[in-house]
């Protein structure tokens, strides 16, 4: 059948100056690792994760990590400030892919409030489509629609890298989701 990877990403916003982010990628079941919350560097949990892709991979990873991480808490930040959202708050984002054994894969990212589904990205029209129809929503809407650098990154990761990358893993970790 098919297999998924998730990013899984939870920040917590205190006020304007304090978030705390907890990040954790997993393979079907198996977690492969997580940011370290203060220094945003990828933690391994599997033995076999690091040697999958190569160093100058995980070294672009993880930049895209703390760029997309310092970018996601500025627009945050400023949306809540703009709309007047009270401290704290949670958001909560989930990104990923699901490889079909035919190797198509279909990508995917949902972005909760407070731990109600928010925003979905359709992959297919590269847009961003809200679950309810309230000010903040339209407005975080239109903030990552006008953010293309955003949206492309989502798109080339998840619809390009996301395969060769899942297959390097698939092939490294293929004992271990074997057990499962």
């Amino acid at each position: 059948g098919s297999i998924t990877i998730r990013l899984l990403q939870t920040s917590t916003f205190q006020n304007i100056s304090c978030v705390e982010t907890e990040g954790l990628g997993m393979l079907e079941d198996i977690e492969l690792g997580s940011i370290d919350k203060h220094t945003w560097t990828i933690r391994f949990y599997q033995p076999w994760v690091r040697p999958a892709l190569p160093r100058s991979d995980w070294d672009t990873i993880q930049n895209l990590i703390r760029i997309y991480l310092q970018q996601f808490n500025h627009l945050i930040n400023e949306g809540a400030m703009e709309k007047e959202v009270p401290y704290p708050f949670v958001a909560q984002c989930m990104a990923g892919c699901e490889l079909y054994p035919n190797r198509t894969s279909q990508a995917f990212a949902y972005v909760a409030y407070n731990g109600q589904d928010f925003l979905r990205f359709d992959t297919d029209n590269a847009t961003w489509l809200p679950y309810q129809d309230t000010s903040l929503s339209r407005y975080v809407q239109d903030v990552l629609q006008n953010y293309t650098a955003f949206s492309e990154m989502v798109e080339v990761l998840f619809n390009d890298t996301c395969v060769d990358d899942m297959e390097m893993l698939l092939h490294y970790g293929k004992a271990a989701l074997e057990r499962q």
